[in-house]
């Protein structure tokens, strides 16, 4: 056992997480538009008992309970997300104030509190109604959450420090896209390539955006990393982790740092013909050069590791 005293930094914040589907709950009220995650935990066969979001923690009603919960533990920081259709039920266009003055309500709280917001913009809860246009396998859908980002940040800009634009870009890509276990349940490779670029692209087009309506704040992306152990050195393990790690890994840190998207994983996929003979045809001039806007963090989520 080691018997020196292991220390962390004087700065470092002792925090929690959430997600606004998972714990706000009133769904439909105060003007809300509806989510991808609210048509789909109302469909039946989606969720194996039943059960939605629709009042979960109830948060929206008890946030002053909640920060007083958080206080008691001795929290020092906050992350949570915001609800995009709570922000602009129509997914563009002008702002819920109702749904605003929430946010704005529990930013002062937390303030008040001596709890540092960490504020996610997306965590999975996409407006149906951009779903409805294609959800993020479009182009538009990147747009319409600079604007989103843009109203959000300069209604809380002057006192949010810390700001995170995407939550796992990869479960919204592989578990709501590919599989279809997430919203909006679709199940289909080619449609998940094109909305990991979109997710990636929104993110580096709203970093800039939300350093501009957030003066001296932090900006960075939260990914869901997964580190790859080789059992045994023989050519099929080998090229199992190497598909593993960039289906997990480095199709996401490639193009955050400059690197494109992994040569090896574009490859493998117009093999078996998920992207035509010429690549990621949906990718535009600039559009890699995007992505790649310095970030100030990198947020990680670690579960677990495969061998």
């Amino acid at each position: 056992m080691c018997s020196e005293s292991l220390t962390f930094p004087h700065n470092f914040l002792w925090g929690a997480a959430t997600s606004a589907y998972q714990i706000e709950g009133a769904w439909n009220e105060d003007g809300k538009g509806e989510s991808i995650w609210d048509r789909f935990s109302h469909t039946p066969g989606t969720i194996e008992d039943d059960s939605t979001g629709d009042i979960a923690c109830d948060h929206y009603h008890l946030w002053p309970e909640d920060i007083t919960l958080m206080k008691e533990l001795g929290l020092k920081a906050y992350r949570f997300s915001v609800s995009w259709p709570r922000i602009l039920p129509n997914g563009r266009g002008k702002g819920n104030q109702a749904g605003l003055d929430f946010y704005s309500r529990l930013v002062d709280g937390l303030l008040e509190a001596g709890i540092e917001p960490f504020v996610t913009l997306y965590h999975w809860d996409l407006p149906q109604v951009l779903q409805d246009e294609g959800g993020w396998a479009m182009r538009s859908t990147a747009e319409a959450f600079v604007e989103y980002a843009d109203v959000l940040s300069r209604h809380l800009g002057d006192r949010v420090k810390h700001w995170i634009t995407h939550n796992e870009p990869f479960s919204v890509a592989f578990l709501g896209y590919q599989i279809g276990e997430h919203a909006p349940g679709q199940k289909d490779i080619p449609t998940s390539l094109r909305v990991i670029h979109h997710l990636l692209l929104s993110h580096g087009w709203a970093v800039p955006v939300l350093r501009r309506n957030s003066p001296g704040a932090e900006v960075g992306i939260t990914l869901i990393l997964i580190p790859i152990e080789l059992a045994s050195s023989s050519d099929a393990n080998a090229q199992l982790g190497r598909t593993l790690d960039g289906q997990f890994n480095r199709w996401y840190l490639d193009p955050l740092y400059g690197r494109h998207y992994p040569a090896d994983q574009v490859a493998d996929h117009i093999a078996a013909g998920h992207l035509p003979a010429e690549g990621m045809t949906f990718i535009h001039t600039g559009d890699l050069d995007s992505i790649a806007t310095p970030t100030d963090f990198l947020g990680v989520n670690y579960y677990t590791t495969i061998v």
